[in-house]
């Protein structure tokens, strides 16, 4: 099966100012899928954007599968940064007959693309489709990284065995698919009050990490870390303050701010180890004079600067790159090593797997920050260390 059988083509005519595109803007800087499906070869583009028309399991929020077109008509106006791009626009995954037809078809070409060596940005959509963004993995055979940008967890709390995968409880589908692919989930931005206390309890007894709203208020960097451990990333619009991104209808009055939201799809571009994001639950029927629309066309813009400024930090190859610092515990109880680029000066932690005292025992390295060699460097180990070791026993 080919993938144009799963996409309709695009018409420039809505998404075309009347004066056509500028020579520097990305509606002239990318081919589009208008007439003849593309021909798609290894490394043949960097980027393929395309959207998903599919709502049916978005939680009081119909209307966001509208949303792709209404993103192009504000992204392809924005000026080609200080990069060459190389991006694709493949137009749309129509909805299927059933919700589970739409997942068979975005799980295929998501996979398609990352084997492509091509990376999918996904416009939805609700945000159920993460579950088969996800599932693209599985049909790769690889163990995945998750990290959602969310104002809550997206579980079911009375966890019903079988339940359809919804915008709210898509994870259920993710955490308990077999075979497990998952590694490690992360979550971005979550706001107590909208999370039930078993639910983060879950969350803690699973060693994944979860990170309040207010961690990020005074440095978004801390954000960055994180993310570079993902090998997929999801974003949904309703994690971001209703006075930024209006166009949710579960928009709420707190959330991350817009260039907070710009900051961290470029941390997500300039993560070597990603290759697929998603965008999901922005709703053109709420919007106010396309402000969300621009907003979510600009963290696009910078999810793309930042992928063209990936710096291939692969820790440790070649070691010259690389310095290694060795930290001591209190008490003589252990030291625990860390590595610092001495190309972008970001950091990792040496998480040894638990393997006894063999002599071939290896370590699994995790990006950190600077405060965590600072901790250790005080003796102390960092909750980082804590949580990866406990996920590899």
């Amino acid at each position: 099966m080919s993938l144009s059988d799963f996409f309709s083509p695009l018409s420039l005519d809505g998404i075309t100012p009347k004066q056509g595109f500028y020579a520097s803007q990305l509606g002239l800087k990318t081919d589009f899928y208008t007439d003849q499906f593309p021909v798609l070869e290894k490394n043949s583009y960097d980027i393929a954007i395309f959207g998903v028309l599919d709502d049916r399991a978005s939680v009081n929020n119909n209307g966001c599968a509208l949303g792709p077109d209404y993103f192009r008509a504000q992204f392809y106006t924005l000026h080609e940064g200080a990069f060459n791009s190389r991006i694709i626009d493949l137009g749309n995954i129509k909805a299927g007959a059933a919700v589970s037809d739409t997942y068979v078809a975005l799980k295929m070409v998501v996979a398609e693309l990352i084997r492509l060596e091509i990376v999918p940005v996904i416009m939805g959509g609700g945000q159920d489709l993460t579950y088969a963004q996800y599932m693209a993995y599985e049909a790769l055979e690889q163990k995945v990284d998750l990290v959602v940008v969310d104002h809550k967890f997206d579980i079911d709390e009375d966890d019903h065995e079988g339940i359809e995968a919804q915008s709210d409880t898509y994870l259920n589908k993710i955490f308990l698919h077999q075979p497990n692919y998952l590694f490690n989930f992360s979550n971005i931005g979550y706001q107590t009050y909208y999370v039930n206390q078993d639910s983060l309890k879950v969350m803690n007894k699973l060693y994944f990490d979860v990170h309040r709203l207010g961690e990020f208020a005074t440095d978004i960097s801390v954000a960055e870390p994180i993310i570079r451990n993902a090998n997929m990333l999801s974003f949904d619009l309703s994690a971001i303050r209703s006075s930024d991104a209006v166009a949710n209808a579960n928009a709420g009055p707190n959330g991350f701010y817009g260039e907070q939201a710009c900051s961290i799809a470029r941390y997500a571009g300039m993560n070597d180890k990603l290759t697929s994001i998603g965008f999901y639950e922005f709703n053109p029927a709420y919007d106010r004079s396309s402000q969300t629309a621009m907003l979510l066309a600009q963290m696009v813009w910078y999810f793309i600067e930042g992928f063209y400024n990936r710096k291939n930090d692969v820790p440790l190859q070649p070691k010259s790159q690389y310095l290694t610092y060795r930290t001591s515990l209190k008490e003589g109880t252990g030291e625990i090593n860390f590595v610092k680029s001495k190309k972008s000066d970001r950091w990792w932690m040496q998480v040894p797997y638990p393997t006894g005292l063999s002599k071939n025992e290896r370590f699994h390295l995790v990006p950190c920050r600077y405060e965590d060699y600072n901790t250790a460097v005080n003796g102390e180990i960092p909750d980082l260390w804590w949580r990866t070791y406990q996920k590899l026993l």
